[in-house]
């Protein structure tokens, strides 16, 4: 009779602690941001900028702010060449199916000539980016994002008061950032339907460094800047109600240009041309 070994209990892998998370001091001086540095080459044309990064094209576009930056880039371009440095902003749209990807595009905030004392460009290097935000699941996308939000200051609430509903949600839209981070301390928040809101959890506030990869439109994180906070700094964030206000414009904007569109080419269709 043959003789068999005992079979050995299978070594299930202890879970790693998930970190604590800590409490922002409202004197931290956190903030939302997503900010980095893009070397590649610039080109302005009658319908746009964009930047070509290892074979890869984006849109650039600039704010109201930035708008001297950006005609001085414009004259670099002219004097320098179109290999340049870029200090921007990353800006993602996400559309309404998952399965559809998000593009990319970046707004300029600045180019790197000669090397300042204290500028983000002596912090960072190439594809590098600086990021702070809530680290979460949001429902268009399968990669979990840092969501940056515009940081709040009594300027901009002046700005909100003023402002149409359209330009309110314009200006209060959040960014989600798609980040690939293979061991985070903590996981990314998920909203669960099933559960009640007390049962959710947290939303972590991360601060990151990440490293932009071009080959496939993400961020990967690289180091953290600080421990993850149970609270955040204090943000803009449109109202359901605004949001909704808007929604339901556009859908009528977008309903009304396709029945134009197809009464046109009715009218200038053939059959309708003999008529």
């Amino acid at each position: 009779m043959t003789k068999t070994s005992p079979t050995k209990p299978i070594q299930k892998p202890t879970p790693k602690p998930r970190q604590e998370l800590i409490e922002l001091p409202e004197d931290s001086g956190a903030i939302f941001q997503a900010v980095g540095i893009l070397p590649g080459d610039v080109a302005f044309e009658d319908h746009g900028a964009s930047i070509t990064v290892e074979g890869k094209q984006y849109r650039l576009f600039y704010s109201r702010e930035h708008r001297n930056a950006f005609e001085a880039l414009k004259l670099n371009v002219k004097a320098t060449g179109s290999s340049q440095r870029l200090i921007v902003y990353p800006y993602v749209r996400h559309f309404p199916k998952k399965e559809q990807p998000y593009q990319l595009a970046f707004q300029v905030v600045g180019f790197i000539g000669k090397p300042i004392e204290g500028c983000i460009s002596g912090e960072l290097t190439d594809f590098e980016f600086r990021i702070a935000g809530l680290w979460q699941f949001i429902p268009v996308c399968a990669t979990p994002c840092i969501t940056v939000m515009k940081n709040f200051s009594s300027e901009r609430v002046s700005f909100i008061k003023e402002a149409t509903v359209e330009e309110k949600v314009r200006f209060m839209k959040a960014s989600h950032i798609p980040l690939l981070w293979s061991d985070p301390p903590v996981r990314p928040f998920r909203f669960n339907p099933r559960l009640e809101k007390e049962q959710q959890g947290k939303t972590a506030f991360v601060q990151i460094t990440a490293r932009f990869l071009p080959d496939r439109d993400v961020f990967e994180f690289t180091a953290m800047r600080c421990l993850p906070a149970s609270n955040s700094p204090k943000g803009l964030k449109a109202g359901k109600k605004d949001k909704a206000e808007v929604l339901a414009k556009t859908k009528i904007q977008q309903s009304k240009a396709k029945g134009v569109k197809s009464e046109k080419h009715k009218n200038s269709s053939p059959s309708a041309a003999s008529h």
